[in-house]
């Protein structure tokens, strides 16, 4: 202490200045160090390259956020019955989470929320979803015949023609080269504008990020953000964006990750024994028409489509059946009301479209675009 009292008091100043520009330099230093990592630049068509590349992972292990706003403008929560029940559902709502991936390809992803969890589960082959807000389980099973054209490439199935040779099947795992890459983004540049490979950190792993938005005839759409961690391509967020808002509407994030193998068991997942159990079927289309067919031939639904793009507008026609009118009413209950040409209409907005549905003179309407509503209502009153 004796240097101190001894020293002038410009001599102290100086010391001062000296002590607090080395602890700043520090601090800048150490900031610097531990900044989240950013891999360097490189092409898109490298960078998905490499990707594709990159040795299989032992597994994945995260957390994660799902963010969605699809839903927030309908009111859907205070408007009682199955829409309510609906809104509660985190699928609607967003939520935190963890995702497994297994090195088999078994996936499972869960949903946390207070009415319980909601879990998305991939067994290599079907996809099952539980919603712990209606304890109902949904199961989606492809149908067989796509078990004949597995993925892979030589020895796994038979060439065109039936005579058992796999001469001629593509390996549908060989890797495509960086010009093979370059050409489908060159293809794909024709109808979106695609951006380059940017460095980014997502939950602390350097990642590229490439932003794809339609060039035209877009709608509402307004884009899409898909993020890979660069060292081994595994994805780590997804996001849709509206023309309306900066914000992503969907975004799946990791904000957590490791690589390493996971359990069977962490994999599986078994719903409470009074669930209900709900299988899902999608509808088959044979032929490129606009028009819906129907498996049993008995008053199928018409379908066309109108615009170009995906601002074009979907239009389904069905004969209403005994007591579909009040089915629908109830599902459809607290959602908005609008009129078309005096005929009573429900009207669900969102960010990225809009669908309006009404029945008239025994024929139910369902419209759907990536369009305001204002748009759709127009159209719906030209019908």
């Amino acid at each position: 202490m004796n240097i101190l009292r001894r020293s002038s008091l410009f001599r102290l100043l100086l010391l001062c200045g000296v002590v607090v520009a080395v602890g700043v330099g520090a601090t800048a230093l150490a900031l610097a160090v531990g900044t989240d990592p950013k891999p360097p630049p490189k092409p898109l068509a490298d960078a998905v390259h490499d990707a594709l590349s990159a040795p299989r992972v032992s597994g994945v292990s995260a957390r994660i956020q799902f963010t969605n706003h699809l839903l927030e403008g309908a009111s859907l929560a205070g408007s009682g019955g199955e829409a309510s029940q609906l809104a509660s559902s985190p699928l609607l709502s967003g939520a935190s989470g963890r995702l497994w991936i297994g090195s088999d390809g078994r996936a499972r992803l869960e949903l946390q929320s207070d009415k319980g969890d909601t879990q998305i589960l991939y067994d290599g082959h079907n996809v099952s979803l539980y919603d712990a807000s209606t304890n109902t389980l949904y199961r989606y099973t492809p149908p067989q015949e796509s078990e004949t054209h597995p993925p892979g490439g030589a020895g796994q199935g038979t060439a065109p023609g039936g005579s058992g040779s796999t001469a001629s099947t593509p390996d549908h795992n060989q890797t495509p080269t960086v010009a093979e890459i370059e050409e489908g983004i060159a293809h794909a540049g024709k109808h979106a504008i695609v951006s380059g490979a940017t460095p980014a950190d997502v939950a602390g792993q350097a990642a590229y990020t490439v932003h794809i938005s339609p060039r035209e005839n877009g709608g509402l759409i307004g884009g899409a953000e898909l993020s890979w961690d660069a060292a081994n391509g595994a994805p780590l967020r997804a996001a849709v964006y509206s023309t309306t808002s900066a914000s992503p509407v969907i975004e799946l994030s990791a904000s957590k990750i490791s690589y390493k193998p996971v359990g069977s068991s962490t994999l599986d997942f078994t719903p409470p024994a009074n669930a209900k159990i709900e299988e899902v079927t999608l509808p088959t289309q044979h032929g490129s028409g606009t028009s819906g067919s129907s498996s049993n031939g008995a008053n199928p639904p018409h379908v066309t489509t109108h615009g170009t793009g995906l601002a074009a507008i979907a239009l389904l026609e069905s004969p209403v059946k005994a007591g579909a009118k009040e089915s629908t009413s109830s599902e459809l209950e607290g959602l908005p009301k609008v009129s078309i040409n005096g005929t009573s209409a429900t009207e669900l907005p969102t960010p990225l479209g809009t669908l309006l549905t009404f029945e008239r003179a025994g024929v139910r309407y369902l419209l759907a675009g990536s369009v305001t509503p204002a748009s759709i209502e127009a159209f719906a009153r030209g019908i």
